[in-house]
């Protein structure tokens, strides 16, 4: 590039279209910032691989691109709804948690009406500019073209990728597959003879139950497994829900960094059970299948961990360890579902400016309080972060409720004003003296 007088400054550059930078380049509709946004897909699509018929979001329909900051925005989903023309019978299903594929329909509804975003645009570097900007570079394989811009801050929302441990990365990805990928391969799945899913949440309880249902017509054996404690429910008070409010993440954003990891482990039912109502579902079908005594062929097993995983011509051999009894069993399976969760992770486009961001003893990205990434040159020009802060703004992270939240307040630092009004109490309980 000759010089940035050649190129347009931005104001922001989001790399990620999922849910979270979707709603800020809608929020930045009211604002007068210049703004681009690149994702590598070709469209806009919400975990695909998991859009089973009848499952919900695990959040109410307020927890939209828009609505918790701006309720009045064209972009909140009811107005959707009215677009669709399916207010009526929206308001006759009289549910808070909408169907998963239609909370993915209205995120795409909401893409094609934002003309900032650039599908099939994969960023491959970026650069600090001698004046302090951002120089970012976007690959388009389409078209067979590099680009180059450059903008003042950049909001970094790739968001979270599907976690295999190393040991059960095997090179059958037909037989061995996560849980993201369950859509695509379900057919491998009901033409085996023997199923296994592995994990504790939710994906995997809606996987068993998706199989469970079809089990009569296909007549695989089909077992589960968690190390977990039992298939125990998501917890789902009413305050208990305050910690995915803005005042537990303020609350927890200040413990010492020591303190934070501890806390978060003992809160994974938090968020990584699974829902009564499926919980109910998987109970009732199996009650109903053992009428008159009936066995059905399942198995379900917690406190056991999948320890390995060793591949024959015709089937799979598992090794798994009860580790209350402190013992060794081994089960063959024709296919193995790894419901494991995911995991952030640091991309390589970073790899031009990581030298000047600062990290923790454990690698993570040190962030404030305003979601920027800290860094080792002074200046009004940052790199914000979207569902990457676990670590250090708590549970709230990747809840759909609080992205907005976080978008608004990322607009805020970026419009130098304020742009959308947040609030300072939000819970009705106190987190801390």
């Amino acid at each position: 590039m000759d010089g940035l007088a050649t190129k347009q400054i931005l104001d922001v550059i989001g790399i990620g279209i999922g849910p979270f930078n979707l709603g800020l380049a809608a929020l930045l509709e009211k604002t007068e910032c210049k703004s681009l946004f690149f994702d590598k897909k070709l469209k806009f699509e919400w975990h695909p691989g998991m859009l089973l018929e009848g499952t919900t979001l695990q959040v109410p329909f307020m927890a939209d691109a828009v609505t918790m900051v701006d309720p009045t925005s064209k972009f909140n989903f009811l107005n959707y709804l009215h677009e669709q023309k399916r207010l009526y019978q929206f308001y006759f299903l009289e549910k808070f948690h909408i169907p998963r594929n239609e909370y993915n329909h209205y995120c795409q509804w909401v893409a094609e009406q934002l003309t900032q975003l650039q599908f099939d645009s994969e960023v491959e570097g970026i650069e600090r500019t001698e004046e302090g900007y951002y120089r970012v570079e976007v690959y388009s394989s389409s078209k067979e073209e590099r680009e180059t811009y450059v903008t003042k801050h950049i909001v970094l929302g790739i968001g979270t990728k599907p976690y295999i441990p190393e040991r059960f990365q095997m090179v059958d990805y037909d037989r061995i597959f996560h849980s993201s990928d369950y859509m695509k391969k379900r057919d491998k799945a009901l033409d085996a003879n023997s199923v296994t899913v592995i994990g504790s949440g939710q994906s995997a309880a809606e996987i068993f139950y998706d199989l469970l249902s079809k089990q009569l017509d296909h007549s695989y054996e089909l077992s589960w497994y968690t190390r977990s404690k039992g298939f125990y429910p998501m917890e789902y008070s009413k305050l208990g829900l305050e910690h995915f409010s803005p005042d537990y993440t303020n609350y927890f954003y200040k413990l010492p960094q020591e303190k934070k990891q501890g806390v978060l482990a003992n809160q994974s039912l938090l968020y990584k059970g699974i829902s009564f109502s499926t919980i109910a579902d998987i109970y009732d079908l199996m009650y109903e299948r053992s009428v008159s005594n009936k066995k059905p062929n399942i198995h379900l097993q917690a406190l056991t961990e999948l320890v390995s995983i060793e591949e024959w011509d015709d089937y799979l051999q598992l090794s798994l360890y009860q580790y209350e009894q402190e013992a060794n069993k081994q089960v063959n399976s024709d296919v193995v579902i790894l419901a494991t969760g995911y995991h952030p992770y640091i991309p390589g486009f970073l790899k031009g400016i990581e030298s000047q961001l600062e990290w923790d003893e454990n690698g993570q990205l040190q962030i404030t309080e305003g979601y920027k990434v800290k860094t080792k040159m002074e200046g009004n020009n940052h790199l914000f972060v979207q569902n990457g802060e676990l670590h250090t703004h708590g549970v709230g992270a990747p809840d759909l409720g609080l992205g907005a939240f976080r978008s608004a307040t990322i607009i805020n630092q970026i419009a130098g004003k304020k742009i959308y009004q947040t609030y300072e109490k939000n819970a009705f309980q106190q987190f801390g003296m």
